[in-house]
C-alpha cells in the first residue's frame, strides 16, 4: 500500500509561485508513474502534470505549460510541482496520485490510470 500526502498549498496573489509537494510512503516509490491533477468546484479533474517513473519523461496540462514544472527525487519517494505565474484559474484543489507502471519511461495521463490518490492540497490565487 502507498499513501501520497500533499503539502505546500496555500493562498497567494495572482503572478506569485508556490511548490506543492507530495510524499508517499512505502518503498516501492519507484515503481509508479507520478502525476498532480486538480479540480475546481463545478469542473472535471483535470491533468495538471506527469511524470515517468525515471523522471526522464513529463507532461503537462495546455493550460500550465511554460508555468509549472514537475519533478520527483525517488531517493526521498517524493514529487514536486513548481507553480510559477500564477492566475486565478488557477485556483483548485491539487491532488497527487501514484499509477503503477511496467516502463520506466511510462507516463499515466487518465486519472484512470492512477492506483493511489492524496487527500488533495488547496491552491487559491487572488487577482
Amino acid at each position: 500500500q502507498v499513501q501520497p500526502v500533499e503539502a505546500g498549498g496555500g493562498l497567494v496573489q495572482a503572478g506569485s509561485s508556490l511548490r506543492l509537494s507530495c510524499a508517499a510512503s512505502g518503498r516501492t516509490f519507484s515503481d509508479y508513474a507520478m502525476g498532480w491533477f486538480r479540480q475546481a468546484p463545478g469542473k472535471e479533474r483535470e491533468l495538471v502534470a506527469a511524470i515517468s517513473r525515471s523522471g526522464s519523461r513529463t507532461r503537462y496540462g495546455d493550460s500550465v505549460k511554460g508555468r509549472f514544472t514537475i519533478s520527483r527525487d525517488n531517493a526521498k519517494n517524493t514529487v514536486y510541482l513548481e507553480m510559477n505565474s500564477l492566475l486565478p484559474e488557477d485556483t483548485a484543489l491539487y491532488y497527487c496520485a501514484l499509477g503503477r507502471a511496467m516502463s520506466p519511461l511510462g507516463l499515466r495521463v487518465s486519472p484512470n490510470e492512477y492506483d493511489y490518490w492524496g487527500q488533495g492540497t488547496q491552491v487559491t490565487v487572488s487577482s
